[in-house]
C-alpha cells in the first residue's frame, strides 16, 4: 500500500520506503529523514536574494549573509523534482520535518483503498491553470 505524504513524496507501507511520486524512484527507509535520500544543492542565499545596495560600499545589503544563512534545496536523485527548500544556519543538519508512525499508518490504511493521484508537475499545473481549475484546494485563480 502506497500512501501520499506530500506533493512529491509517498511512503510504501509494504517496503517501509519513501518514494518519489513523479518517477517512482525508491529514496530511503521511511524510518529515516527522507531528505537523506535526496540530492542537496547548498545555495548561496545571495543568488536568490540579490543585494539591494552595493556590497562594495555597504556591509549590510539587505541580502542574507552566507556566513549566517544557507538555502538547501532537495531534489529527487532520479528525475530532479524539487521536494523541499529550507533556510538554515551553516553547519545545521537538515530539518527532520516529517516523522511518521509507520505501524499506526499500516493499521489505519489496512482496509482503505489506495489513493492513486499523479504528482503535480509543470505539465499538470499548466493544464489546471489553463482550464481555470485551482492548484490548491479551496483557492480559485
Amino acid at each position: 500500500m502506497k500512501v501520499l505524504v506530500t506533493e512529491y513524496l509517498r511512503i510504501n507501507l509494504d517496503s517501509e520506503m519513501y518514494e518519489c511520486r513523479r518517477c517512482d524512484h525508491v529514496l530511503i527507509s521511511a524510518r529515516e529523514n527522507y531528505k537523506r535520500g535526496l540530492r542537496v544543492y547548498d545555495r548561496d542565499p545571495r543568488e536568490i536574494h540579490k543585494p539591494l545596495v552595493d556590497p562594495k560600499m555597504y556591509a549590510r545589503t539587505y541580502s542574507p549573509d552566507p556566513l549566517w544563512c544557507r538555502i538547501l534545496e532537495y531534489y529527487c536523485p532520479n528525475c530532479g523534482t524539487m521536494f523541499e527548500a529550507e533556510y538554515l544556519p551553516p553547519g545545521h543538519p537538515p530539518l527532520h520535518d516529517i516523522e511518521l508512525d509507520i505501524d499506526a499508518l499500516k493499521l489505519q490504511w489496512k482496509d482503505r483503498p489506495e489513493v492513486k493521484e499523479p504528482a503535480i508537475g509543470p505539465d499538470l499545473a499548466l493544464e489546471k491553470v489553463k482550464s481555470g481549475r485551482s492548484l490548491h484546494a479551496g483557492h480559485k485563480h
